[in-house]
Parts: C-alpha cells; structure tokens; sequence
C-alpha cells in the first residue's frame, strides 16, 4: 500500500481509521472556509434568498407557529403563502439558536446556529463520501476522495457560513444512499442507512425523488440479478425506506391534508408511490421460488408496474415538472432569470464561460464509469455510481440544480482513477505521459477547474481578472460606489412605517419578511403565483391602471428598485407602464416618497390612493 504524506504527518492511512481521517479533513476544510469568508462578511445570513427565507421560517416556528403549519402569513396576498418546505431543515436550526441564546442574545445567537449548522453537516458529507470510495478501491482511493470533496466544499455555495437552505443537506443524503449501495458485502446496516436516507431526502425536497427513484430501481435490479446474495439488503432497504417514510409522513403531514396530493413535498402522492414499490419489493424477496433468476425478473417487473400504475392513478400530475404550471408571465419575467432551474441549452446561451463547471466533471464521471464497466474493471460498483451520477446528470440537462449532485456523486469513481494514475506516476517515474495524465485527471476532476478553464476559453485571461477582482473586493471598496437596494439603510427606514402590505419586487420579498414586520406582497417561490404576478401587473401597467392593482392587493408601500434585474426587465417590457415610467423619474401622486435615513438604491413610497 502506498504511504500519503500529509503536511505535519508522517502516517500510513491504514494505520488511522475512516472516521479520524474524515475529522481532519472536515477541521481543515471548515477552518479554510471560516478564514475565506468570515473576515469581509458582512452578513451572518447566506446570499441565497432560500437562505433568508429559511431563517424567516425558523423564527415563525420559534414564535410558536404550529409544526404542521408552513404557511408564511406575511408573503403573499391575503391569508399568506402556503411553503413547501419542509420542518425537518427548520428543526435543528430552530434548536441550535434556542441553545445559542442560553448564553448570548438572540442575533448572536442566530449568527452562531447560521456558522456551525453548515459546518457540521461537512462531517457526515465526507464521511459518506468517503466510505463510498473506499468501498470501490483502496485508502489512497478514500484521500483522493476528501481532497476532492474538500475542494468540493470549499469552492461551492452550499456549505458556507449562513447557507442553511435545504441543498446541503440533501448532498449529505445522496452521498449516503451511494455509500450504502456500494457496500461489497451487502450489508443489511448499509442498506438501512441507504433507506433511511432517501426516505429523509424525499420529506425534505421533490427535487431528489428522481435520484430516489433510482436507487430503489439499483436495488431491485440487484436482487433480480444476484439473488439470495442480495436478499438480506434488498429487504433492509424496502423496509427501512417503507418505515421511515410512513414515519415522516405521519410525523410531518397534517391530518387534514392526509388525501392532498402535492407534487412538491412530501404528501400522500409520494407517501403511496414510494410505499408501493418498498412493500412490493420486500414481499418478492420473501416469496418461496425465488431462486429462480427468471421469476426474479418477472417480480421485479411487476413492481415496476405497480409503481407505475400507482404513480397514474393517485398522482398524475406529478409525472412533469412542477413550474410547468406557472404563468407563461412569471415563466418570462420571473422563472427564466432563475439559474438553478435553467436548462443546459440556456446555461449554454446566457453564460457559456460557466457550462463546463456545471456539466464537465458529471460526462467525465459517467465516461469512467462506462470504460471500467467495459473493461470488467469492478462493474457491479461503478454501474451503481454509473446510474446515480447518469440520473443527476439528466436532471442538470433540464434543470442545472442537478449538477451538484451530478458532481458530487462523480467524486468516487473520478478518485478511484486519480488514485491508480497516481500509483502507475510513481512506479514508472520515467514515463512522463503517465504523470502528465495523472496531473490532467486530477485537475478535470474538479468542477471549479472547468469553470477558470471556461471563463479563459470564452472571455480570455481578462475575464479571469476581472473575476479574482472581484473577489478580492472589500466591503468597504464596494460601499464606495451606489449605495445598493438591499443597504441597511433602506430596511430600517421601511421598519419604522406604520405595519402594511409592501410591493417590491420578489427578490426583496425575504429580506422585507426578515428585516421588517411588513407583508410582502411578492417573493420568488412558485405557490406565491398570485402575489408575484399582481407585483408584475403593478409595474407592466399604465399608471392609472396599477392603482386598481395596488387597491386590489391592499397595498399601503411600493418599494422601487431600479438596480433590481426584475423590475428592469417589467420596465423594457412595458414602455408606458409604471416601472418604466419611475425609471424616467416620472413618479404618480398617489406614490408619496419617503426619505430614506442613510446610504440605500431603494426608493420608498407611501401608497395613498383616494
């Protein structure tokens, strides 16, 4: 076994168990994150609306809004909005600022749970991450593993300092489904584990049920293919997933939404479909005859068929996409400005410089996975990774949000590959191309790598400048030019109005929610359908014509923005409507301003309608 020299330590990894190891690459990562960010944050809150929307969420459950109750009362037209999201994200976080505020005051308190959330959440990410390599090749596989997940960590958005949405989360849950599958001993305990997590990653968000979906199927075609073998954790998964799901439903679901299908979160639709499959896979293990190959094939197909059936039956509409149903308007003005749900042909046309960092590291992965599973190299494995990275790699096509996971579960088999080219580099020395390709394997193995490479390619050694310009920017640089619309300032000075309904456009929606006791009228979430498309009629309309929607909404402040990409976009949309008019200074008098008290874009107006 070859030695892996660490800075400071001289140590055979065999020698130090996984779980050491992952602690030491977890510490350093989460220290390289503090020293990267907290130093110019500005912020204890994540960038990522989600971010402050979730903190918004948490407090409502820390007022004591009821567990079962996810309606935010303050978004939306009257009555509230409806979220999707789910308690089980809104819980620890919940518990870990009640913590915090046994010692320190509140703010500090949600600072701290908003810092140590997504830091501890590394642990088990590479933990998985790290069990899923091992299983595949060897402990130098497990070290190139977490460095790639470090840099992973690192050079993504998921797990830094305030990002405390749901995505991080179900990275660690996706990571542990694919530890669990590659198990070679086929361990009921890794197959409960597998089970129990994609029983949580579909409570916590739809957007992993294809991933789900594909697992189930891994596992069924397993034990058609390997019989009394992979029986015991065929079993284990069926009814750990079975089990865990009828849990969270019950745990999670109010009684009087028992028989509501929703195709966003967790509801009698999933609950039935996903309980189908399970139960009928752990009866076909159980039945006598199944010795047989070929009746193993025909149980799981008609499982298949089951599932299918079921899916038809009590959730049809589940079967395309959710934001299919939004407005044609909101799907333009509102939808198409959302990268994460963007497709490849978009990312393609808007940013070509970042595809690459999307899209490389997955087709990579999936490349690998098809050479080993050609050359015999290990197929049971790398067909497993083959399917789960192939199923996020076809769900970044349509929507890019699938790339991370893509990315992520391409780290196994990619470090498996880097740490056999590493080993061929040492023992053949003298062969120069060897180690060229182990430098170029590790480095396309990175998605952050692509992306430096595609801003070269598309905008030249400019482009990257300008980025690393960017990024070396201090707050107190960046306060030296226009104020901006979300600056403190702005916030305090709505606060201090009289309580009421705010008009704004949906990307100021959760820090309005966040920073005042108003309602706002719009936030960019897709069962807020009606107050984001009052908010667009206000500023596509004629004047006079969007005081009838302000009356109609109960509006009492418009919040103007003009640097806001929305409302820039409703105003080149509408030459005589409202926003377009305010971005030529022509203000109507029924929209009173306010003087705002400090350095803000924003412009407010009291809405006094006759």
């Amino acid at each position: 076994m070859a030695d892996i020299t660490l800075p400071g330590a001289s140590l055979r990894p065999s020698s130090r168990p996984l779980v050491l190891w992952v602690l030491v690459y977890g510490l350093v990562t989460m220290v390289v994150l503090a020293l990267l960010n907290l130093p110019a944050a500005s912020d204890y809150v994540g960038a990522d609306n989600d971010d402050i929307m979730r903190l918004v969420q948490v407090r409502d459950l820390l007022a004591g809004q009821s567990w079962f109750d996810l309606t935010q009362y303050r978004l939306g037209l009257a009555g509230g909005t409806l979220m999707h999201w789910s308690r089980l994200i809104d819980l620890p976080i919940a518990l870990l600022i009640k913590f915090f505020a046994q010692i320190v005051p509140m703010a500090q308190a949600e600072a701290l749970a908003l810092l140590v959330w997504p830091f501890v959440l590394i642990l088990p990410l590479m933990l998985a991450v790290a069990l899923a390599a091992r299983r595949i090749g060897d402990n130098v596989t497990m070290h190139v593993a977490l460095l790639l997940t470090s840099v992973f960590v690192i050079t993504g958005n998921r797990f830094l300092p305030g990002s405390i949405d749901h995505h991080n989360v179900q990275l660690v849950l996706v990571a542990t489904i694919a530890a669990g599958l590659l198990d070679p001993s086929r361990g009921a305990v890794s197959h409960v584990f597998a089970g129990v997590a994609a029983a949580l990653a579909i409570a916590i968000g739809a957007e992993t049920t294809p991933l789900v979906a594909t697992a189930c199927a891994v596992v069924g075609i397993l034990w058609a293919l390997e019989g009394a073998a992979y029986a015991r954790a065929a079993r284990a998964f069926a009814l750990s997933l079975l089990i865990g799901l009828s849990v969270l439903f019950f745990a999670m679901v109010p009684p009087a939404q028992y028989a509501a299908v929703t195709c966003d979160s967790l509801s009698i639709g999933f609950y039935a479909v996903v309980g189908i499959g399970a139960a009928s896979l752990f009866i076909a293990t159980q039945l006598p005859g199944m010795q047989d190959q070929r009746l193993r094939i025909v149980a799981i197909g008609v499982t298949g068929v089951l599932v299918l059936a079921g899916a038809v039956t009590i959730a049809p509409q589940c079967l395309q996409n959710p934001l299919n149903e939004l407005d044609p308007l909101l799907h333009s003005l509102w939808l198409s400005g959302v990268i994460e749900a963007q497709s490849f042909l978009d990312q393609l046309e808007k940013e070509p410089s970042a595809f690459g960092g999307f899209y490389a590291v997955g087709f990579f992965a999936i490349c690998v996975c098809v050479f080993r599973i050609l050359g015999g190299d290990r197929p049971r494995a790398h067909a497993i990774l083959l399917a789960l990275v192939g199923v996020s790699f076809l769900i970044a096509l349509v929507q890019v949000r699938g790339a991370i996971f893509a990315n992520l579960l391409a780290i196994p088999p990619l470090a498996l590959l880097i740490g056999e080219l590493r080993r061929k580099a040492r023992e053949e020395p003298e062969q120069l191309g060897t180690g060229l390709l182990f430098a170029l394997s590790a480095f396309l193995s990175v998605p952050s790598a692509w992306a430096l490479f595609g801003v070269l390619f598309v905008e030249g050694t400019a482009g990257v400048m300008n980025r690393m310009k960017g990024l070396a920017e201090t707050p107190s640089a960046t306060a030296q030019s226009a104020p901006a619309c979300d600056a403190p300032a702005g916030f305090a000075t709505l606060n201090g109005l009289p309580t009421g309904t705010v008009v704004a456009a949906s990307d100021l929606g959760p820090e309005i929610l966040r920073f005042t006791r108003h309602r706002s009228l719009s936030g960019p979430y897709h069962r807020n359908q009606g107050g984001m498309l009052t908010e667009l009629h206000v500023g596509l309309a004629k004047p006079e014509e969007a005081a009838a929607f302000l009356r109609g909404a109960g509006a009492t402040i418009l919040v103007f923005c003009p640097e806001a990409t929305q409302t820039q976009n409703i105003a080149a949309s509408k030459a005589d409507g409202l926003y377009a008019g305010m971005m030529k200074g022509k203000v109507p008098a029924y929209l009173r301003p306010v003087p705002v008290d400090g350095p803000s874009g924003m412009q407010i107006y009291s809405v006094e309608l006759p």
